[in-house]
């Protein structure tokens, strides 16, 4: 393995842990703003990686995507992932703040990915085109910062689909059951089993290069515009 293939996949794991333990940290941090101390007292507010690691979606789920276009002759795919989720007492959040903090709680991994992503863009845009005059440390931090840049727009873009147990389903159901509608709370309660078949039939299909590859492109273009 040559070193720069190191420097990516070294950047690579860096940037999904960053992404999605920050992801986890925010839901749990802003319900605990509404004094639901559930995920505190789990010790799940800790930047600690071990605290929020997912043997399938921290590990096998990324590699899997990394490593297996490999194996059959064509570029390493892009990084998704998760971590555990942090545990939330979502009726504390709604008892102290209404379905308005509820869904406040649902977008908060959303918009620290989208936040990340637009300060990483900023220093992408500031740094040059790394090249072999450059250090190791220079070389190495620029790959680590794309790669913090476009692995957060796939997690943000992930996370925004209507899809049972993600954060985009969740606000869904919150906003449905603020305003009284609950056959759409009860359709994403009630499906929440599914999630994960749903997202395996998107990232299988074609359906991918328009649910995800079209609006990561799209936003990356933004970004660096």
């Amino acid at each position: 393995m040559e070193l720069l293939d190191f420097f990516k996949i070294a950047a690579a794991i860096l940037a999904l842990a960053v992404a999605i333990i920050g992801h986890e940290i925010m839901h749990g941090w802003v319900a605990y703003i509404y004094k639901d101390t559930t995920a505190k007292n789990a010790g799940r507010l800790t930047i600690n990686p071990i605290s929020h690691i997912d043997l399938v979606g921290t590990i096998i789920v990324p590699a899997s995507m990394y490593f297996l276009p490999m194996l059959f002759g064509s570029d390493s795919g892009f990084l998704f992932g998760w971590a555990k989720p942090v545990p939330i007492n979502t009726g504390t959040v709604i008892r102290n703040g209404g379905y308005n903090a509820a869904m406040q709680v649902d977008l908060a991994g959303i918009v620290y990915n989208f936040t990340m992503a637009a300060f990483a863009s900023i220093a992408i845009i500031a740094m040059s085109q790394p090249t072999n005059a450059d250090s190791l440390m220079y070389i190495f931090a620029y790959i680590f910062i794309f790669q913090l840049l476009v692995i957060n727009i796939v997690l943000g873009v992930f996370n925004l689909l209507p899809v049972p147990q993600f954060d985009g389903a969740h606000f869904l159901m919150h906003l449905a059951l603020k305003y009284k509608i609950s056959t759409i709370a009860d359709f994403f309660y009630k499906n929440e089993r599914y999630g994960i078949i749903i997202v395996l039939i998107i990232l299988m299909t074609p359906l991918k290069d328009y649910v995800i590859f079209l609006p990561v492109q799209t936003i990356l273009g933004l970004l660096l515009s």
